[in-house]
């Protein structure tokens, strides 16, 4: 507060008031004038009816306090356990890389960006993070975004208005696709043409109908899926993604917030596999790699486009400085680090093994996502809690997020997981199976 201080007395007593103020608040202390009590919102009623009806379903999802620990681990509610829930699958989180470069552009360059990228919070940082993922990615052009939802809820519009000026729309998307890239083609509008999960069989055939009942005529084919599956660990044949595109001529929106980092050439998502074939990818800093925010990579044409037309990129803020010092970060260390990728690939591994030999059904898992499915939910319920009793954090995933009559525990992997570890996951299963 030292710059309100320095231009009269008056401002440094006010100063000085405010910041009293602030420590009392940050020490609990209650301020001398109390603040006036919040009366009920007018659907109050409403919302506790839908909440009793969530309790009787068993659905109802309440936020437990966790507390930071090394990666792999947690504490959950006071109680410090083995984290088999998390996204941190190279456990960058806590790498002090990522930490020391988020607190010097905070430093360097303030908290905030101050405004959207449009106006002027658009930072030399935003375009030298850009510039070295597109290099990484190996595409002309890359654009950083907020979330992975919102990348999806938003840019997909975008996308679909433009394909609607040159005639019909023709949208092929995975049945088990994530909640938000159904938010964002719903939010175009366009009707979603649903292939059987990682079916490309049945997305061949449902092409091939297409084209021959709608020969002769103007019409754009989008094929939106993801390169690995958050709740099923299967991940999708992308060589044979792209071939099918190139031959319908169909935009391929390819979502890969769980791929970037673990999997492809340089770890960097499977669509390295199809170099120059997978027109959009958007994947995610706030998985692997360890941070937040996320990113669309492909043409030039097409980022700018979405710099002129994609609302979640427009009427933001933009990403601030810590953010994207820890992505920068990331970005360097993820090319360097194969050996943690193969230890991760080899843990996935055995524990669909162990798994199996359980005789509990891993699904298509291929990667460091592990499913174990029991079907009913209070069974999966269960199990998690009972786990979680032996120091083993495997949260189940049952409806909406999963259809029904497939509950499971959503085990995941890090490379911060030590054998011990690993070891320690499949003794718990097998105790509560017991």
């Amino acid at each position: 507060m030292a710059f309100l201080a320095s231009r009269t007395p008056e401002n440094a007593v006010r100063a000085s008031t405010t910041m009293a103020r602030i420590l009392r608040l940050g020490m609990g202390i209650p301020l001398a004038r109390p603040l006036p009590e919040r009366s009920m919102s007018k659907l109050d009623s409403l919302f506790f009816s839908e909440l009793a009806a969530a309790d009787t379903r068993r659905v109802r999802r309440r936020l437990r306090t966790a507390t930071a620990a090394p990666p792999g681990r947690i504490v959950v509610n006071g109680a410090p356990v083995l984290n088999f829930s998390s996204n941190d699958y190279l456990g960058l989180s806590k790498h002090p890389l990522l930490i020391e470069r988020a607190g010097q552009w905070a430093a360097r360059h303030g908290a905030g960006a101050q405004a959207s990228r449009l106006v002027c919070g658009n930072l030399d940082l935003h375009e030298q993070v850009e510039a070295k993922l597109a290099r990484l990615k190996g595409t002309e052009a890359a654009l950083l975004l907020a979330s992975g939802w919102q990348a999806n809820a938003a840019v997909l519009p975008a996308l679909l208005r433009a394909a609607a000026n040159l005639g019909d729309i023709e949208l092929y998307a995975d049945k088990l696709n994530h909640a938000s890239l159904h938010q964002g083609c719903q939010a175009a509008g366009v009707k979603q043409i649903r292939f059987r999960h990682n079916d490309l069989d049945h997305l061949e055939s449902l092409l091939a109908a297409r084209a021959e009942l709608g020969a002769g005529k103007p019409v754009s084919r989008f094929i939106v899926t993801e390169s690995v599956f958050s709740m099923d660990g299967d991940r999708t044949d992308v060589v044979r993604l792209a071939e099918l595109a190139d031959r319908y001529q169909a935009f391929v929106y390819l979502d890969e917030a769980h791929a970037t980092g673990v999997l492809g050439p340089g770890g960097m998502g499977l669509a390295g596999l199809a170099p120059g074939r997978i027109d959009l990818a958007m994947g995610t800093f706030s998985k692997a790699l360890g941070g937040f925010g996320a990113y669309v990579a492909g043409s030039r044409a097409l980022c700018d486009y979405l710099i002129n037309t994609c609302s979640g990129f427009i009427y933001t803020t933009a990403l601030p400085p810590a953010v994207l010092g820890a992505m920068d970060a990331a970005l360097d260390l993820v090319p360097t680090l194969d050996a943690e990728r193969v230890r991760l690939a080899a843990s996935g591994d055995q524990l669909r093994a162990a798994l199996r030999d359980m005789g509990l059904d891993t699904g298509d898992s291929s990667t460091q996502i592990v499913p174990a499915l029991v079907g009913d939910e209070a069974r999966a319920l269960d199990m998690a809690a009972r786990l979680e009793r032996r120091g083993l954090l495997a949260v189940a995933i049952r409806p909406p997020t999963v259809p029904f009559g497939t509950s499971r525990l959503r085990l995941t992997l890090s490379a911060a997981h030590s054998d011990a570890d690993v070891a320690q996951l499949i003794d718990g299963i097998k105790a509560v199976l017991a």
